[in-house]
């Protein structure tokens, strides 16, 4: 669960099937009860009509946190980050870093570092359409070493520069649920 609707389809249905939360939060859901075997198969199916994954894997839960710390930092925190997303992610989630970059991209096939590099140019790209802070306002808000930084790798991952995307009429922004997807990928999960 990455996004604010994610959140608020997983109360719906929370409230469709009687269930009382204490908590949703992104990857993570609170119930006050004591959960039946037929209440989460209920609760999995109807979420899987919208496109949401329940999740019980330990591994699975891991990685869906990883992903929701990274999607908080980079699109939902004014903050900038001072120490490397690695210890950002180790000190957050409670886990050593290469066990989590493992495991990541064991099952996504892709890295951590690529799955956030993938979520900054997105943040990059909606900064830019906001029109509101200028490229080297932008690269210090994104913890860029430089504008020039900040350009060879928007170049690279878009295929544009920076100032390049600003004039095209037509910018297109991928929805946060399916940055850093790969093609046939499981649903959303939660």
């Amino acid at each position: 669960m990455v996004s604010a609707r994610c959140k608020m389809v997983v109360k719906e249905e929370l409230k469709k099937l009687g269930l009382h939360f204490i908590m949703v939060d992104l990857g993570v859901v609170e119930i006050m009860e004591n959960i039946t075997a037929a209440q989460q198969e209920q609760l999995k199916e109807s979420l899987l009509h919208s496109g949401l994954e329940l999740m019980t894997d330990k591994r699975a839960m891991l990685i869906e946190k990883i992903k929701t710390a990274i999607v908080e930092m980079v699109h939902y925190s004014d903050e900038l980050i001072k120490t490397n997303f690695s210890v950002f992610l180790s000190e957050k989630l409670n886990h050593d870093y290469t066990y989590m970059a493992n495991l990541f991209s064991e099952v996504q096939g892709t890295t951590i570092e690529q799955f956030i590099i993938s979520h900054k140019i997105e943040r990059i790209k909606e900064l830019i359409i906001y029109d509101e802070l200028n490229i080297t306002e932008i690269a210090f808000k994104m913890n860029y070493s430089s504008v020039a930084h900040l350009s060879n790798q928007f170049k690279k991952v878009t295929g544009l520069s920076p100032s390049h995307f600003k004039q095209l009429k037509d910018k297109r922004r991928n929805p946060i649920e399916e940055i850093g997807k790969l093609a046939g990928e499981n649903p959303i999960s939660i």
